[in-house]
């Protein structure tokens, strides 16, 4: 006969129940919270009056928003329910149940913060000597904004549905003189018709100011732009002592164009193309990654679509960061940062640059993979020099370490750790939430390498 366990929900505990006896030792939650509590968070706990009853601890909260992000849940209200549902989140929690509203405030009042502790993490890394910190690949990738691409609103249309409000409102004025010898259709109240319509200009006025706004800065960036073209052409016509061929170069115009758009839920956002074809509203977000470890060592969301303007920002800030992880001695990146400029830039930073200059083919012969190129001339420039390195085994080896490492960071945070889209709105905050995903991912990856770390010692 079958003989099984009985069910008996009613068994009471001989011992006082533990939070310590519920999760492994080598759970990733409790790697998190021993890290989270050996930063310095006095910055945070200052902000805190200490009025009222008691507050949860930043410590605490900080460790439910970055378990949370490394394990998929991001929105305050699933982490609220999870403190009940999972033992990994109670044990975070200690037994006690934070509601979503102080989860958002926190992650919001605070936002800022998180780089510092993001940088206290990257320290650790260094203290447990996980990486050298030598060779780094830049790259970024387009996640979607809080905010539909149907939400645009472009300063065409805008115009076109401006002047079709301002004539209903006057049809309406007029229908209100008219309400003693015309019946008013049933249900139709005038002054809340003509209130709504106004409200609708109003928004609409703001956005066409924001869209006049962008178009400017637009002007100034390509008038500069036009200048130095301008100048450098009547310079080789001087030189050449002749007319120079072609058509000289157009100059920019002040005036918003039909196309420009601006987003109505989230104004800071971008239509930007995305992987596998169309458009939809994103942020651009980079990252510096080590090759060595994979642990992001600089975050960072921009509104351009275009990768080539992140080089210099982002060398900028990893001069920022402390002794040690702040003078990498190679910099790996794809063709869509590739100019002049940026080799130059690498080389005013002391990085030497990989930097594909264009698409290579995938299917390239089997003997490029053994042979060298000849040697570089001795008046060769800067990218000539990049070129030939590529070239070389060594340059080849190198560069392709950044398959290996950046593009499987952004691959495993959108798939494993699921974070597809941002969930709040507005520049800033994206920066800081981008910020709190990767050290949700440095942790995560830290957590895997301790073995390593402890081997090394």
């Amino acid at each position: 006969m079958a003989r099984f366990r009985p069910i008996n929900r009613d068994i009471e505990y001989l011992f006082p129940p533990s939070v310590q006896d519920w999760l492994p030792e080598t759970h990733l939650a409790r790697y998190i919270a021993n890290v989270i509590e050996s930063l310095d968070l006095s910055e945070i706990e200052q902000a805190y009056a200490g009025r009222g009853s008691e507050a949860y601890h930043p410590a605490s909260l900080m460790s439910l928003l970055i378990y949370g992000y490394a394990t998929g849940v991001f929105s305050s209200r699933k982490i609220e329910m999870a403190t009940y549902d999972s033992v990994a989140f109670r044990y975070l929690a200690c037994n006690r149940h934070p509601d979503h509203d102080t989860l958002a405030t926190f992650r919001r009042r605070f936002g800022e913060k998180f780089q510092a502790l993001f940088v206290q993490v990257l320290q650790i890394a260094q203290a447990n000597r996980l990486s050298q910190f030598g060779t780094v690949s830049l790259d970024g990738t387009k996640l979607h904004a809080n905010a539909s691409r149907h939400s645009a609103l472009s300063y065409g249309h805008a115009e076109k549905l401006e002047a079709q409000l301002k004539e209903e409102v006057q049809q309406l004025l007029a229908q209100a003189e008219s309400a003693d010898a015309a019946k008013l259709p049933e249900g139709l109240s005038v002054p809340s018709e003509i209130a709504r319509r106004q409200d609708q200009l109003a928004a609409i006025a703001t956005a066409k100011a924001k869209i006049e706004a962008r178009a400017k800065a637009r002007y100034e960036r390509e008038k500069a732009e036009f200048d130095a073209k301008l100048a450098a052409r009547e310079d080789k016509a001087a030189k050449a002592g002749k007319k120079p061929g072609g058509k000289p170069p157009a100059p920019p115009s002040a005036t918003p164009r039909e196309e420009d758009q601006i987003n109505l839920t989230d104004d800071a956002s971008r239509i930007m193309k995305v992987a596998g074809g169309g458009f939809e509203q994103c942020y651009n977000a980079q990252a510096v990654v080590d090759t060595e470890t994979m642990l992001v060592m600089v975050p960072e969301v921009t509104q351009a679509a275009n990768d080539k303007q992140q080089v210099e920002p982002m060398l900028e800030k990893l001069r920022t960061l402390p002794e040690g992880l702040n003078a990498p001695k190679k910099l790996l990146a794809d063709a869509g940062y590739f100019s002049e400029g940026n080799v130059q830039a690498c080389h005013k930073a002391e990085v030497t640059p990989l930097i594909a200059p264009g698409r290579e083919g995938h299917h390239p012969h089997w003997r490029e993979r053994f042979s060298e190129p000849q040697p570089l001339a001795e008046d060769a420039t800067a990218v000539e020099a990049m070129k030939h390195a590529l070239k070389t085994q060594a340059g080849r080896q190198a560069y392709a370490l950044r398959k290996q490492t950046v593009e499987p960071v952004f691959g495993i945070i959108k798939s494993v750790m699921k974070f597809r889209q941002f969930l709040l709105r507005g520049l800033a905050n994206v920066r800081n939430e981008w910020t709190l995903v990767c050290l949700a991912w440095n942790l995560k990856r830290m957590a895997v390498l301790r073995p390593n770390s402890v081997r090394r010692a």
